[in-house]
């Protein structure tokens, strides 16, 4: 929300710079529009009350001198069909020719319609003069002398008016004609302005937008490619492709940085599983070994050395894994039993062993040599210091979604500050127990933390070290 109400009219963003231009020509385009119609309507109004002038001339000319002369006729002659004096026919006029006078701008129509309205006037003296006269031949030469050359003069002057109306009214009309052509003109100029400039802001607008999202593009296809180098930011004037840039390669560095990091894990995983091999690969353990199969065969006890034989391979087949990071805990199981059946023809005196692993687990998936070195250790640090027989347990079960293995030994212990070097040379740099240390870092390696490693001891009865690592089944390749 804050983004939108921030870039609603910015000029540097995209949608600020298309609210701008669409509302500046809109506004353009109403300023001429507006100022197009306003014209219109101003000829419109004076042609339609030149029109209004011209027809209501017009009718009134139309019968006015027939009616005054004949109804002042009658009067005179003292006819039957006499309808008394015509006063009201006069005053209207008078006031039709004052409104006319009132909507009359041109010259001379404003001279003839005032001298109209002074010839009424005088038509009306002129009547009521006749009313006062009482001889007939008196009226008879007033009625030719006065109101018949009256009512012509009004009616002469009435068409002089509509002449100059009419002059007008043709004139106005071709004065709107050129008016509404030189402004459809103009218009039609200013449109095509307008329309040339909005294209012009539009495809630099388009341009603006377009080239960045193609560079933005490429950029994208270098990093599809496998070219993570952070680079400069592409260059724009708007502020969506400036941050998507500046994102895109916030987002290389990341990558690159957890490729780095992702690397570092694997050789120092690779380091550590290649100490481990080596070390299962102990010339000691491997000659010890030969020693006790020959001793076996010179015994004549072939069963037991064929036996020894098959578990020193299947130990060494399973430290190999073929090649493989991560193995089932089944696997495991039978690489720490292996281990310990040859130990145990070795050391039946001093040791027995117990392993119990839940089944439902065994398809579980862990970093391979996890449990034999932590056998081992308990085995030489833990029993063959302890005079007497001594047990070694391995045990694992399921813990919510993780899972618990443990190894167990009753042997000699250790007191609280052996302990806290173990603990801390597995959380630092400096190694004290080889085995616990590199396991500890390979279960982080591939799980991270919470996962890895943590021990209890005491001394004079024995050690447990316990693993604690996801229940995850089948995801060899995936980890």
């Amino acid at each position: 929300m804050k983004y939108r109400l921030h870039n609603l009219f910015h000029p540097a963003t995209i949608r600020g710079r298309m609210r701008i231009l669409t509302i500046t020509f809109t506004v353009l385009a109403a300023v001429i529009l507006t100022a197009a119609m306003s014209l219109l309507v101003m000829y419109n109004s004076l042609y339609e009350g030149l029109l209004y002038n011209v027809t209501t001339a017009s009718e009134f000319n139309q019968d006015f001198k027939e009616n005054i002369d004949l109804k002042m006729y009658y009067y005179v002659i003292e006819s039957q069909y006499s309808e008394g004096l015509p006063i009201d026919e006069v005053v209207a006029a008078q006031d039709l020719a004052r409104a006319l006078l009132d909507t009359t701008t041109q010259k001379d129509s404003r001279r003839a319609i005032t001298s109209v309205l002074d010839l009424c006037e005088n038509l009306e003296e002129k009547i009521y003069q006749i009313e006062d006269t009482k001889s007939y031949d008196e009226r008879q030469l007033q009625l030719e002398n006065n109101i018949y050359v009256l009512t012509a003069l009004i009616e002469e002057f009435m068409y002089t008016y509509l002449y100059c109306e009419a002059v007008q009214l043709n004139v106005l009309q071709n004065q709107i004609a050129r008016q509404i052509f030189t402004e459809f003109l103009f218009i039609t100029a200013l449109t095509g302005a307008l329309i040339f400039l909005f294209t012009q802001r539009t495809v630099r607008l388009s341009r603006s937008i377009t080239k960045p999202i193609l560079d933005l593009c490429a950029r994208v296809e270098d990093i599809g490619s496998g070219k993570l180098s952070v680079r400069k930011p592409i260059q724009s004037s708007e502020y969506e492709i400036r941050t998507l840039s500046e994102g895109f390669e916030q987002m290389v560095g990341r990558l690159n940085r957890q490729i780095q990091e992702n690397n570092q894990k694997q050789d120092s995983l690779r380091r550590t599983e290649l100490a481990l091999i080596q070390a299962q690969i102990n010339p000691h353990f491997l000659y010890n070994t030969m020693d006790t199969i020959i001793w076996l065969i010179e015994a004549e006890k072939t069963q037991e050395a064929v036996e020894m034989v098959s578990n020193l391979s299947s130990f060494f087949r399973h430290s190999l894994s073929r090649g493989q990071d991560v193995i089932t805990l089944r696997e495991e199981k039978c690489h720490v039993c292996s281990y310990l059946q040859i130990q145990q023809v070795r050391y039946k005196d001093i040791m027995q062993y117990t392993v119990n692993i839940a089944p439902e687990i065994e398809d579980a998936v862990l970093p391979k040599l996890t449990l034999q070195p932590l056998v081992e250790n308990a085995l030489y640090h833990g029993i063959k210091l302890k005079r007497g027989m001594g047990h070694i347990y391995v045990t694992g079960r399921a813990q919510g979604q993780d899972i618990l293995l443990q190894v167990t030994d009753d042997g000699v212990g250790m007191p609280p500050e052996q302990i806290e070097q173990l603990v801390q040379s597995m959380e630092g740099t400096k190694r004290i127990g080889f085995g616990l240390s590199t396991v500890h870092e390979r279960i982080r390696l591939f799980f991270g933390p919470p996962y890895g490693l943590s021990l209890s001891s005491q001394a004079g009865v024995g050690t447990t070290i316990s693993i604690i690592i996801p229940r995850r089944v089948g995801e060899e390749e995936k980890i």
